[in-house]
């Protein structure tokens, strides 16, 4: 299946606004969701591909079935040095480009841990396939894994109450593409790939956007005039 869930990719711009506070958390935003806007794209017209089981129960009976462009180790590598050689050296902004390029290479990193075996290490060659598979051998433990994640970012960039709210209740309602015990929404995507790349594309909007307004309160700041936001 697919990449990371939205809210978990946007809760790494958190960790890398933490390392760089004075870089705008929006730049970030965008930033973390800039494969996953290419792979939108790309689907759109046809450049990449995704498909379905006849029946969707569950995460890995959604396959991400030809993503080169937009997922591969080398295209994610690459558009983060783009990404750095644009701000950092042509717009001379060193410490904005080196943000923004690691919150760009973030995207498939992430991916990795516990992508299905369909991250090709660049665009053109077939083998080896990289990713650990968990989303589709251990879903659980990738829902706990990316939950955690989620929840670290939080903790890292010392975010306040509505923010952990968002993470949580996201995570949770995802819940029903890791088991097949529970039936939700995943059953009305089989056979429709250009619904699911559609959802994806709303999901990954209304989280940048709700992380976004409410990151804007920390833990142990005051509501007006906090350092570096």
């Amino acid at each position: 299946m697919r990449a990371v869930f939205a809210i978990n990719h946007a809760a790494a711009a958190l960790a890398v606004k933490r390392r760089y506070p004075a870089v705008p958390l929006v730049l970030l935003l965008v930033s973390v969701q800039l494969s996953e806007f290419l792979w939108v794209l790309f689907n759109y017209v046809g450049i990449e591909r995704t498909t379905t089981e006849p029946a969707v129960r569950y995460v890995g009976d959604i396959h991400l079935s030809h993503i080169p462009w937009s997922h591969s180790l080398a295209s994610g590598v690459v558009l983060a040095l783009l990404v750095w050689l644009v701000v950092g050296r042509a717009l001379r902004r060193p410490l904005l480009g080196a943000a923004l390029g690691i919150a760009v290479v973030s995207h498939i990193l992430l991916d990795l841990v516990v992508h299905a075996r369909d991250i090709q290490l660049l665009p053109g060659v077939a083998k080896p396939m990289l990713g650990l598979g968990l989303y589709h051998d251990a879903p659980l433990a990738a829902f706990v894994i990316e939950f955690g994640f989620g929840i670290w970012c939080w903790w890292y960039y010392r975010g306040g109450k509505a923010l952990l709210a968002v993470i949580v209740l996201f995570n949770l309602a995802n819940l029903s593409f890791f088991t097949t015990r529970i039936v939700g929404p995943e059953a009305m995507l089989a056979g429709r790939p250009t619904l699911i790349v559609t959802a994806i594309l709303l999901q990954i909007v209304v989280t940048l956007t709700l992380v976004g307004v409410f990151a804007s309160r920390r833990r142990g700041q005051p509501a007006i005039g906090r350092p570096g936001q």
